[in-house]
């Protein structure tokens, strides 16, 4: 079949591991035009990356050469864009989050459907080799029930992230650290073993930040089987270390940190996979591999060929986006921290 013809929108810092992993796509993936409102970041991307450049976003949408866009704006600008790629006949990959609130996120899905387009969102981390490997053992039963599991996100971001017009904003962003950095693990532990409520949370802002979202959130919650979780994620953590899982069950317990996997099972076996990779933990946020982006986008491009569902759907992203409204509703939006009790059930919307 010939390549995937597709078209980028939004051309800002998350563009680089895009780019890089389209270059090596060429054989799978046409990139026909890259496109950006700003002529500045449009010369600069030029001279950077062999793929056409303009600032007319809305031809890019129209464009009946195109099969697809990847889209890499803001947030905010998520639930406009993708109604107009879909109202256009375009399959859709967007950048995480879907969108600013758990309502807009669930109207993207919902276009999507109607429109009879393929949607997956830019969670890549669902494709490192660690990863996959963990889900294959529970699935299979090898670490047995599940009796209790943990994810932290210990990131550090200095001020001037958030010195940046718009970052960690409810207008731009849909909050802190939990809908822009904490995603990526959330959704990974999501995917490995459920979480059908949030029982408690605490949502603040530390001192270490001046932004109107928040830097810190702890909350516990229960699993898809009943058991006991909890969440831990904060970009107030200096210098920052890796995000990690940790997964207890009958038969042995796993340890996801980072890219890396540990496996220690109760009769003695051992097993290890993964690397040390960067994964962006620190004030250089970009410092990790587009490996993942790679598999993540030529997966994206099999499911449009194949007419199958990519591995990260928009669904997906809707469901992870519901434990985020849940654990905010649970606890407060900024300022000093309070906690919840009441049970907090995760419903379809």
């Amino acid at each position: 079949m010939s390549r995937l013809r597709i078209g980028i929108i939004g051309l800002g810092a998350a563009v680089e591991p895009h780019a890089r992993a389209l270059l090596d796509l060429q054989e799978h993936i046409d990139v026909v035009v890259a496109a950006t409102r700003n002529p500045e970041r449009a010369a600069a991307f030029g001279a950077r990356f062999p793929f056409k450049v303009s600032t007319d976003v809305g031809a890019v949408i129209t464009d009946p050469a195109l099969d697809a866009i990847l889209l890499l704006t803001t947030p905010d600008s998520h639930l406009e864009l993708a109604g107009q790629c879909f109202g256009a006949g375009k399959h859709v990959l967007v950048e995480k989050p879907l969108a600013i609130t758990l309502a807009y996120a669930t109207e993207i899905v919902g276009s999507a459907h109607r429109a009879g387009r393929t949607l997956g969102v830019v969670l890549q981390n669902r494709f490192r080799p660690a990863v996959l490997r963990l889900h294959d053992l529970l699935r299979a039963g090898d670490l047995g029930a599940v009796v209790h599991a943990s994810m932290q996100v210990p990131w550090w971001r200095p001020q001037s992230y958030y010195d940046e017009p718009g970052r960690g904003t409810l207008w731009r962003d849909g909050g802190g650290v939990l809908i822009t950095q904490a995603i990526h693990t959330l959704d990974i532990f999501r995917s490995l073993v459920g979480v059908s409520a949030v029982d408690a949370a605490s949502v603040s802002t530390t001192p270490l930040h001046r932004m109107e979202g928040e830097d810190l959130v702890t909350a516990l919650v229960r699993l898809e089987n009943g058991a006991p979780g909890s969440i831990m994620a904060t970009t107030a953590a200096y210098p920052g270390a890796p995000e990690s899982i940790s997964i207890q069950g009958t038969l042995g317990r796993a340890e996801l940190t980072g890219a890396a996997l540990n496996v220690t099972w109760l009769d003695g076996r051992r097993q290890a996979i993964g690397s040390a990779a960067g994964s962006g933990t620190g004030a250089a946020v970009m410092d990790f591999p587009h490996d993942s982006h790679r598999a993540l986008i030529a997966d994206f491009a099999a499911a449009v060929r194949e007419g199958r569902r990519p591995l990260v759907t928009g669904e997906d992203c809707l469901a992870t986006q519901r434990i985020i409204d849940a654990v905010m509703r649970a606890g407060s939006q900024g300022g000093s921290p309070v906690t919840s009790a009441a049970v907090v059930p995760l419903g379809s919307a």
